[in-house]
């Protein structure tokens, strides 16, 4: 099982034990710190009742109490190891990521071919240009052809008289409507007035 492990799985149990081994001296400190305070309490008994070998005893055993600074500085090396772990975690992590970018600004930079794109940009231009000048040429074309072209008494239908006169019939009309307009807004207005002469 522990062969087929990913990367991250084994940093995760790497971490995980190094946080037991954390938790297992700082219990160890804990239990020292009893052990202590044991120690004191049975040295006052003795010299209570006057034991002075239990007394003797007692005091060469706090002496081995020193082993709580010992734990004391094995956790303060492996926290101090712990934080040195991270600052180089965070900085393996920043040039993995920096050769990614480098890696992918290579990749753009090399699928990006500016002489292709300035060749087809060119010849868009020159197809648009032509294009102009030939879409010119047939709009003149076309304008030539409706003015040139003979129309015989039987396909004039409409006269350029007729044209005139139906175009001044609807400038007319038009001038009509608006007058209408102003009429209607007028007796609306006289009426407004009305009534508000009535009410004074």
């Amino acid at each position: 099982m522990g062969l087929f492990k990913s990367k991250e799985e084994r940093r995760i149990e790497r971490e995980m034990k190094i946080r037991q081994g954390i938790r297992a001296i700082e219990r160890n400190i804990r239990q020292q710190e009893k052990y202590t305070e044991d120690f004191i309490k049975n040295a006052q008994n003795a010299r209570k009742i006057g034991d002075q070998n239990q007394y003797a005893f007692i005091r060469s055993a706090l002496k081995t109490a020193a082993i709580k600074k010992m734990l004391e500085r094995q956790l303060l090396a492996i926290k101090n190891a712990m934080l040195i772990h991270q600052q180089a975690e965070s900085s393996r992590q920043f040039a993995e990521s920096m050769n990614l970018m480098s890696a992918e600004i290579s990749r753009v930079f090399g699928e990006m071919d500016l002489t292709r794109t300035q060749a087809q940009w060119e010849k868009a231009v020159a197809q648009a240009g032509s294009m102009e000048e030939r879409m010119e040429l047939f709009l003149d074309s076309m304008e030539q052809a409706a003015t040139s072209a003979p129309t015989t008494a039987k396909e004039e239908l409409v006269s350029d008289e007729e044209i005139d006169r139906m175009i001044q019939a609807d400038v007319i009309a038009a001038e009509k409507q608006e007058l209408g307009k102003l009429d209607q807004l007028e007796s609306e207005i006289a009426r407004e007035l009305g009534v508000s002469k009535q009410k004074d």
